[in-house]
């Protein structure tokens, strides 16, 4: 599963679905069709979410496999826009300084990455990436897997003391991070009914593959603002968008232009844009769950579509995701674990650039 910070509000429809002689919540839709559920239910009656899930991630044709969480603490919105407006400012450094916590040993999977990965050929130099796991600095782990997969089980990085304009980032990151980890982990444990009829191993336990993994990786992500050389993509992050001003400080803008937001391909194949509360966080299913239940639940085709207006060159885009995923021995089929599956991704994307 992956958990993205999302923007705006929506309206919201309620469809009954009832399941046996269990008493479970009504299914709560956004305007836009994509599942909606109380933080507060989640915790106190995560089985009477079994519809919701079902509604949410099963295979019907207008499934979006995305799932909202809505009525999350009043801190967490303070958090979110703290960590947000570090990334902006860790990107504005000069970049001597950011490059300082770049590191190439793991292909620029822990601490800063600008212009390191591969899209469609060639390096993508439009967003800077800071990564690090929020739950652990140091695996704890052999050294020959250690070796074996420095994408993952490498330490942390963090900005140093006498970076100023950053004071307080790790702190932030690992406060959104863990946050995040943990809504992911409840929910979890209230899809095993639904994705246990799925898994190619019945045994598995989604929570405990997350709870106890030392693979869990945030990406806090700044967009860069566009230029003609450099336009806004159709990319795969929903963002909170900042407008630089005179003095320089950043202030928060809405997007770009009514076509700006996420689109997400239902299972049917339709194109959905899903517009998300900022106070929310939304969950979607990942390749690496498509194939440990032999594609049975898909990963959530999904993009960012951002449209061009007058002072667009001024304002950038900041987004945090959290990859929660298993060890890197864990089987996902019979012919690929899931370290093998991620390094055929990372040769993807960290190969030769071609001009």
């Amino acid at each position: 599963m992956a958990a993205r910070t999302l923007l705006r509000r929506t309206m919201a429809t309620v469809v009954q679905h009832p399941v046996g002689n269990a008493r479970p919540e009504p299914v709560t839709l956004t305007a836009e069709g994509a599942v909606s559920i109380s933080y507060q239910t989640l915790l106190s009656s995560p089985s009477s979410l079994v519809p919701s899930i079902e509604r949410a991630f099963g295979s019907q044709p207008d499934c979006l496999g995305i799932i909202v969480v809505r009525d999350l603490p009043k801190t967490y919105g303070g958090s979110r826009e703290r960590l947000l407006r570090l990334a902006y400012q860790f990107a504005n450094l000069n970049e001597c300084v950011r490059e300082r916590f770049a590191d190439e040993g793991s292909r620029y999977s822990f601490g800063w990455s600008h212009g390191k990965e591969i899209m469609n050929g060639r390096p993508d130099t439009l967003k800077g990436s800071y990564y690090a796991n929020p739950i652990i600095d140091e695996p704890d782990v052999s050294p020959e897997l250690r070796n074996a997969y420095p994408e993952y089980y490498g330490n942390n990085i963090w900005p140093s003391d006498d970076v100023a304009d950053v004071k307080g980032f790790e702190d932030a990151f690992k406060d959104v991070g863990r946050f995040v980890f943990s809504v992911g982990c409840q929910l979890a444990a209230a899809c095993q009914p639904f994705a246990s009829s799925y898994l190619t191993d019945s045994s598995l336990s989604l929570a405990d593959l997350i709870r106890s993994s030392q693979t869990v990786k945030a990406r806090l992500l700044h967009y860069f603002p566009p230029s003609p050389d450099a336009p806004l993509p159709a990319e795969n992050e929903p963002a909170m968008y900042l407008r630089q001003e005179p003095d320089g400080s950043p202030s928060a803008v809405s997007a770009p232009s009514s076509t700006s937001g996420l689109y997400i391909r239902t299972r049917g194949g339709e194109l959905t844009k899903v517009s998300i509360p900022e106070d929310c966080l939304a969950f979607q299913t990942g390749e690496a769950l498509e194939l440990a239940t032999a594609g049975k639940l898909r990963a959530t085709p999904h993009c960012v579509r951002v449209g061009g207006t007058k002072g667009a060159d001024k304002v950038s885009r900041e987004t945090f995701a959290l990859f929660m995923q298993p060890n890197t021995e864990q089987q996902l089929s019979r012919t690929e674990n899931f370290g093998q599956f991620s390094k055929r991704i990372f040769d993807e994307h960290y190969g030769q650039a071609t001009m």
